[in-house]
């Protein structure tokens, strides 16, 4: 499924290593590098484009396969963790689960009559262990039958907002097939990728936050959350950042960071 996030045009990532350490690279070094030596006693910042995404973008499916009985949210709706979100008619894992339950009950009940009788050597060890074998094999399959009935409900798996319904109900699914796509509610996260110069100097780099454009006057924090250790196939580090919780802009709050945000972002 396509992934969605937000492709911020105007994103600066700045990257913040002291200056006086800048200007020893200046004297052995003639090329020209594309941060700013602001002054001998500020800090020094670098730009990067960028991305912002959600902290989780999944899609839900069915682990079984069926018809939708119905589809309990909509685009856009607001859900919580363990929320009900769509099921299956489960009538044929009914009917299947109801026949095994009754051959288990059936041979559980034989089972445990034929172990009691060897118990007390009133029977052969080889019917015992006929038995129990007989009873591990029919409690497998009981779970098994339980577990699909199981599987006819689809449940969120955290709280977020779902971004759209893929089926409707009255649909045929196979299992694994997406029915909705969710995103979580929690901060967003900000991607850059990180030339293998500064990659080299990233244990330097001590602040780090953004700026969007439909928010001009405003700074918001990030925290660092993991650098790759291997490089793309342009010789690319990924680096990840979380929006602060606190700080984040207000229509990052819910699902309506889905769209097109042009931001700055400076460490």
């Amino acid at each position: 499924m396509k992934r969605i996030y937000l492709i911020l045009t105007g994103i600066s990532l700045i990257l913040l290593s002291s200056c006086a350490q800048r200007a020893q690279e200046a004297k052995g070094h003639q090329t020209v590098k594309i941060d700013t030596v602001v002054s001998a006693d500020k800090q020094t910042f670098l730009q990067f484009p960028g991305k912002v995404k959600a902290a989780q973008d999944i899609s839900l499916a069915f682990r079984v396969s069926g018809t939708i009985s119905k589809i309990h949210v909509k685009d856009g709706a607001r859900v919580q963790e363990g929320q009900l979100l769509a099921e299956l008619d489960p009538t044929d894992y009914q009917v299947q689960l109801d026949a095994t339950e009754a051959e288990y009950q059936q041979i559980k009940a034989e089972a445990e009559r034929v172990m009691a009788l060897y118990k007390d050597n009133g029977t052969t060890p080889s019917a015992n262990d006929k038995a129990v074998y007989g009873l591990k094999q029919i409690t497998a399959k009981y779970r098994h039958h339980k577990d699909q009935l199981g599987y006819t409900r689809l449940y969120a798996p955290f709280s977020g907002y779902i971004q759209k319904r893929l089926f409707e109900a009255h649909e045929t699914v196979g299992a694994g097939m997406p029915v909705l796509s969710m995103i979580s509610n929690s901060a967003p996260e900000v991607e850059i990728n990180l030339p293998a110069a500064e990659y080299i100097r990233r244990e330097q780099f001590d602040r780090y936050r953004c700026t969007f454009d439909i928010y001009p006057e405003q700074t918001y924090e990030l925290k660092l959350i993991s650098v790759t250790p291997k490089a793309n196939a342009n010789q690319l580090y990924t680096m990840r950042l979380q929006l602060i919780t606190d700080n984040r802009p207000r229509s990052f709050s819910g699902h309506e960071h889905h769209g097109y945000h042009p931001l700055r972002t400076m460490i």
